[in-house]
């Protein structure tokens, strides 16, 4: 990688932070003084930033000649830009502005750990990866954690104020979290069959029981037994709000724990780190 680009991608980088900080300060402000065009204008910084996220993606694009999402590094940025794209989703459809400070914090801690661990170099593709299936099959589970990171804050939120009601749309966190998780739930499922094709292609197998695509069926299972005790008399609720964070705790080990095991060190699933 040339030093002109990493002094760019680095600027780039700054930018996107410093403007969902401004998003978080913005809505802080217009929430605790009820003015609620600064809410309304937090959304709009919000928006902004994933704008030059987007940026950021594209010119790291044309920069690796191939797919940025190989490295650890390459998918810190790209989770921010996918959690952007859900929040925004969220905000349009059901005015679920108070995932703003929580996405804009979860976006500014995956920057500044890309920031704090950059790539030294630009890596190639192994063959296995040099394939169709590359790029929707990590696209699609990066936005199925995005959502379901929503779902795990609207849970949260759920157990702390379990009476709110939205003005705009008479929802409660827990209608938004059970959204959230259905749409999360369909493309992890998408995930899971695209991966699993890619390894028939790559490999000869649909399944070959790799640390990574066994955590991965883990946090299938997981959001599959929230969505059958939610039909559970007695399990709506503050019970079907707990399941939904420890699931979520799954797929934050899926996505970021495979290199503590050591059954991972062969595995082409653990993301590199030049």
């Amino acid at each position: 990688m040339s030093l002109s680009h990493s002094v760019r991608e680095e600027s780039l980088i700054a930018a996107v932070i410093a403007t969902h900080a401004v998003a978080i300060v913005l809505w802080a402000i217009g929430t605790l003084s009820r003015r609620k065009p600064l809410v309304t204008a937090s959304a709009w910084t919000f928006g902004a930033a994933f704008s030059l996220n987007v940026l950021l993606m594209g010119d790291r694009w044309v920069e690796a000649g191939r797919a940025p999402f190989k490295t650890l590094y390459e998918t810190l940025l790209l989770y921010p830009l996918c959690v952007g794209a859900a929040t925004l989703v969220l905000l349009g459809l059901h005015r679920l502005r108070v995932l703003i400070p929580f996405s804009s914090g979860i976006c500014i801690f995956g920057l500044a750990w890309a920031l704090a661990k950059p790539d030294v170099e630009i890596v190639n593709l192994p063959p296995a990866l040099q394939s169709a299936w590359f790029v929707p099959h990590v696209v699609t589970y990066f936005i199925a954690y995005a959502t379901l990171f929503a779902s795990c804050v609207l849970a949260v939120l759920a157990l702390a104020k379990p009476s709110w009601r939205s003005e705009e749309t008479g929802q409660g966190f827990e209608d938004g979290a059970n959204l959230a998780v259905k749409f999360g739930f369909a493309t992890l499922s998408l995930g899971v069959v695209m991966g699993a094709m890619w390894g028939k292609e790559a490999w000869g197998d649909y399944w070959s029981w790799d640390p990574k695509e066994n955590w991965a069926l883990v946090s299938w299972l997981a959001y599959l037994i929230y969505l059958h005790i939610r039909l559970m008399r007695g399990w709506s609720g503050r019970r079907s709000m707990a399941v939904c964070v420890v699931s979520f705790a799954a797929v934050v080990f899926t996505y970021l724990g495979m290199s503590l095991l050591p059954t991972a060190q062969d595995s082409v699933h653990v993301y590199s780190q030049p």
